[in-house]
């Protein structure tokens, strides 16, 4: 029975994920700013009682070594530790807005170190593997117009794995990757334009159940997404720039 901390699990692709885990007789500890008080997660709980812990995790906080604490001892361990947490605020530059920049930079990217340090020595206790999934976004490929705020900190995660990924192999530690594209939630609702391979959270959270028994450091789709997103980031960026300049609106 593998016990997963799931950090990111009261919305969209993170709900998902917790009731397909649990469906598969997983031990899932859900994490949310509210997860206590979700009416999901509570019903979730009510049906799985023994196999379903609830615990407040905001990663803007500065100190989460006592969150971490209590996700270890929920179940004696953690065998699989997925960060799925995000924000998204889509701004041109007449709105610019600090407060929006830092929240994204804390979401997507600085939450994930604020646990990583603390997980990685509790890891250490413990004779099993573990392994660690960070759900990024196809957006680290390549900054583009208005979404740089939520990007950037997403392309830092992705180069921050990319790093640590050799020596946490050598300790144990299996790193992998999601880079996924749009998918129907919160977030992608605030875009005013056509989203290429939109999914349902329900597909992508298929998608993501089946990477952990994969051997790739990265899994991206959808494919046609991926695929020119990878191009654009290859491509001299004279040209790149000439194409995302006429996503300006």
């Amino acid at each position: 029975m593998q016990r997963i901390w799931l950090v990111g699990a009261s919305e969209g692709i993170g709900f998902q994920l917790c009731q397909r885990y649990l469906q598969s007789g997983c031990q899932v500890i859900a994490s949310a700013r509210s997860a206590e008080s979700h009416n999901g997660l509570i019903q979730l709980q009510q049906q799985y009682s023994s196999d379903l812990f609830l615990l407040n995790c905001d990663v803007t906080e500065s100190d989460l070594s006592d969150v971490v604490k209590q996700a270890w001892n929920a179940f004696n361990g953690i065998d699989i530790w997925l960060y799925n947490v995000g924000t998204y605020f889509p701004m041109r530059m007449a709105e610019w807005d600090l407060q929006q920049f830092e929240q994204m930079n804390q979401t997507n990217y600085l939450g994930a170190v604020k646990l990583m340090i603390p997980l990685q020595q509790l890891a250490n206790q413990q004779q099993e593997s573990m392994q660690w999934l960070w759900n990024i976004s196809l957006a680290s490929d390549f900054g583009l117009p208005y979404g740089g705020g939520y990007s950037a900190p997403k392309a830092a995660l992705m180069n921050l794995a990319e790093s640590l990924q050799p020596e946490l192999a050598q300790h144990g530690i299996d790193l992998k990757v999601i880079n996924h594209g749009f998918v129907q939630t919160r977030l992608t609702e605030k875009n005013d334009f056509p989203m290429l391979g939109l999914m349902s959270a329900e597909a992508a959270a298929e998608r993501i159940v089946k990477i952990q028994a994969s051997s790739k450091f990265e899994t991206r789709f959808p494919w046609r997404l991926a695929a020119i997103l990878a191009t654009l980031k290859r491509l001299p960026k004279s040209i790149s720039l000439s194409i995302t300049r006429k996503m300006l609106r």
